[in-house]
Parts: structure tokens; C-alpha cells; sequence
């Protein structure tokens, strides 16, 4: 079993690599290393600056972990800022921007920034989607009450074993559990 450290606060995202992880042999192992998060409107400058700071700092192999929710009529709205807005102004506030707006287009972007001696490595996930709404279902955390998955009659709240199947997270654990194990 490999042991990769995970630099987060958010002990959802552990348990969702983990359920990847499981199955290449790879565990993530939370670390309470905190990191300044730059200002970029890329999800994956935010990952890769985080990782190589944590890296620099604990001098071991971690990944850290950054998501956005791009709204296209938003103009990619709140994007990397998402955690942000979102504890500012919530899902209702999201949904108040968009409240006469009947092109609700949005994706998940998550990337993941890999960090060790050789540098830092990026692996991105993407899921489609679009907003809601109004808020629906009791799961999940953030954003998955108004974000509904292209092709899907359920937003992640009200179906997350869905979310665990098709996420931006999920589709970016796997490629990155796929390299680590070719490459160890």
C-alpha cells in the first residue's frame, strides 16, 4: 500500500480519493498543513502552487486538491473562488444570480497538484453539468444541492453515490492513481 499525504481541511475530499485510492493500492492520509492559496483563475495554478508550498515545507510527497464550479453565464463565476462565494454567499446566492437566467451551463473542474523531488505534476477531472433551480437533496457538501450532472435527473446532494461515480474529483483521483501506479 502506498501512503501519498493529502494537504486539506475538508475530510470529504480524503474520503472520496480514498475510494479511488483503494483500488490501486493507494492510500491519502489527511495532513493539517495549511498553505496560502493564490489568486488565479485556474483551479490548476491554485493545486500546483499549493502542493510545491506544502512540499517545500514538510519535504515529503503530497497532493493538494483544488475544485471549481465554472457557471458559463457567470463568465466562469465563482471558478477558483468558489469556496469563497461559497461561504460568503452560499448556495442561495448562487441561485439569485442566476434567478431570471434560463442558461444555467455550469462544469466542475477539479485539478490535482502532485509534488516530490521532480516538481509538480497536475491531473484534472471536468464533469458537465448545469444549476438548478432550487436547492434539492440532503447529501453531499457546497455546491452539490443546485449542480445537476449532464444526463442525470438527480443533482449530487440527492444522489451521492452518482457523485462518487462521475465527479471532476473522482475523474481526476483515477488519472492520478493510474500514473503513480505506472510510474512506481
Amino acid at each position: 500500500m502506498i501512503t501519498i499525504n493529502f494537504a486539506t481541511t475538508n475530510p470529504h475530499k480524503v474520503n472520496e480519493g480514498n475510494s479511488v485510492g483503494k483500488k490501486y493500492g493507494i492510500n491519502f492520509r489527511q495532513i493539517a498543513e495549511g498553505y496560502p492559496e493564490v489568486r488565479d483563475e485556474d483551479v490548476a495554478v491554485v493545486a500546483e502552487e499549493g502542493a510545491r508550498y506544502v512540499f517545500d515545507k514538510i519535504k515529503e510527497t503530497v497532493i493538494v486538491e483544488d475544485t471549481g464550479l465554472f457557471i458559463e453565464t457567470l463568465n466562469g463565476f465563482p471558478g477558483s473562488y468558489s469556496a469563497f462565494v461559497f461561504n460568503k454567499i452560499g448556495n442561495e446566492g448562487i441561485l439569485s444570480l442566476l434567478k431570471e437566467n434560463e442558461r444555467r451551463k455550469a462544469r466542475f473542474v477539479s485539478a490535482i497538484g502532485y509534488c516530490d523531488l521532480g516538481g509538480v505534476k497536475i491531473f484534472r477531472g471536468v464533469v458537465e453539468g448545469f444549476i438548478v433551480d432550487e436547492m434539492r437533496g440532503e447529501g453531499g457538501f457546497g455546491y452539490d444541492p443546485i449542480f445537476q450532472p449532464h444526463g442525470y435527473d438527480k443533482t449530487f446532494a440527492q444522489d451521492y453515490l452518482l457523485k462518487n461515480e462521475i465527479s471532476h474529483r473522482k475523474s481526476a483521483f483515477q488519472l492520478f492513481c493510474e500514473w503513480l501506479r505506472e510510474t512506481r
